[in-house]
């Protein structure tokens, strides 16, 4: 809903949400975890990886990276709503940072088990 009480248009949800992507995925962590997925997808084509592969590190990527958005809006919450320093804040942005750390160790877990062997066989036919 609009401030005015009007509900939002499709088109305008999704300029909003593009609107919050982009100021998400200029943070270093973003770019970091972007370029990780990336490079996941470069390994997949290059090893030809098989398509129940391709939807677990596609789930991956997409779950590392909506978990690093929720997290910087609970940063950007709290820092809106507790300017000063309080150990609630700290905990609610520790505790949304442990999240993403959560979902990027499994993440890297899966891409080892898909690509490690791959990798190793290159290196050691």
């Amino acid at each position: 809903m609009k401030p005015d009480g009007s509900k939002t248009g499709l088109v305008e949800s999704f300029s909003y949400a593009l609107q919050g992507l982009e100021v998400v995925a200029r943070g270093r962590n973003f770019r970091i975890q972007a370029a990780v997925g990336a490079a996941a997808i470069v390994l997949g084509f290059v090893f030809g990886i098989s398509a129940t592969e391709w939807i677990v590190i596609i789930a991956c990527i997409g779950v590392v990276l909506g978990f690093e958005c929720v997290n910087t809006a609970i940063e950007e919450a709290i820092d809106l709503g507790c300017p000063r320093r309080d150990p609630r804040a700290k905990l609610g942005k520790d505790a949304g940072a442990g999240a993403v750390l959560i979902v990027s160790l499994a993440a890297l877990a899966v891409g080892m088990i898909v690509f490690l062997p791959r990798i190793v066989g290159v290196l050691m036919p």
